[in-house]
């Protein structure tokens, strides 16, 4: 068995599941699937790959990125979703920087911003030849 071949879907906890789905739909753009038996909204993105918002009560939100979007351009990313109201968050630490709200390192430049249900979100361009993952 290869797990490169599977499809892969993100779990996240949302608090209101409703809330949750209009942001993913309207902000983001992500195109929404249904719903399933448990109540969680689906989400299906290119490559298959499925995002499910999964109601949870007093569930507990990570603290670093749950999930990110690769773009191709970040400076348009970051304005498009800026003018439809996404905050992104600033850093001044002595690893981690951001200008524009975008930290630049040799391979890839990230912005994050939050959803309505306190999961941190990222964008991130790959600069240069793309790293092949495998498991």
């Amino acid at each position: 068995m290869t797990l490169g071949l599977s499809t892969a879907t993100t779990v996240l906890p949302v608090d209101d599941v409703a809330r949750a789905r209009r942001f993913y739909a309207e902000a983001l753009g992500l195109p929404h699937r249904g719903v399933a038996d448990d109540g969680s909204e689906l989400f299906g993105m290119d490559g298959g790959h499925m995002l499910q918002l999964k109601p949870i009560k007093d569930g507990k939100h990570s603290e670093h990125t749950t999930l990110s979007f690769e773009v191709r351009n970040i400076e348009e990313a970051v304005q498009e979703l800026e003018r439809k109201g996404i905050r992104f968050q600033d850093y001044d630490e002595p690893d981690l920087k951001t200008e524009n709200h975008i930290c630049s390192t040799e391979s890839e430049k990230c912005a994050w911003f939050m959803d309505t249900e306190n999961n941190v979100l990222c964008i991130h361009e790959t600069l240069g030849q793309q790293a092949e993952y495998q498991l």
